[in-house]
């Protein structure tokens, strides 16, 4: 088997998480700029085995996606362009960030720490990736 990694993909930066190559456990990997979001992939996939890209999609209480989607679909199609052997797939964020804030706050990390975007960017693609594969 092989990992799979998800992107909580934003507009300055994208929250990275990813399986265990057995698909059991997900961990937090890293959060890394947008602009620099392809070259930490090149990285990543020259190193690790990956089976599928996850890509949160934003969507709003009412359903709609957010006006970043258009943002994600010109990654994606740039991921399929590149990466034509990993399949992409793609998962609601809805609350992702609200509940990674929530568990920040219950495991009791300093409120300075708490501020930390970069955090709360990687818990939620943690977030994301687990409801994925349906570990929540």
């Amino acid at each position: 088997m092989a990992r799979i990694v998800c992107i909580d993909y934003g507009i300055k930066r994208c929250g990275i998480a990813a399986t265990d190559p057995f698909q059991i456990i997900v961990s937090a990997v890293d959060t890394i700029e947008t602009a620099k979001l392809m070259d930490f992939l090149d990285n990543y996939l020259a190193n690790e085995s990956v089976e599928k890209l996850v890509v949160g999609l934003p969507v709003h209480k009412d359903g709609n996606f957010t006006g970043l989607k258009t943002n994600i679909d010109d990654f994606v199609q740039k991921f399929k362009t590149k990466f034509a052997h990993i399949p992409v797939d793609f998962a609601d964020e809805q609350f992702s960030s609200v509940h990674a804030k929530k568990i920040i706050l219950d495991i009791g990390i300093k409120k300075e720490k708490r501020k930390d975007k970069a955090l709360i960017d990687k818990i939620s693609a943690v977030i994301i990736l687990q409801r994925y594969l349906k570990h929540i």
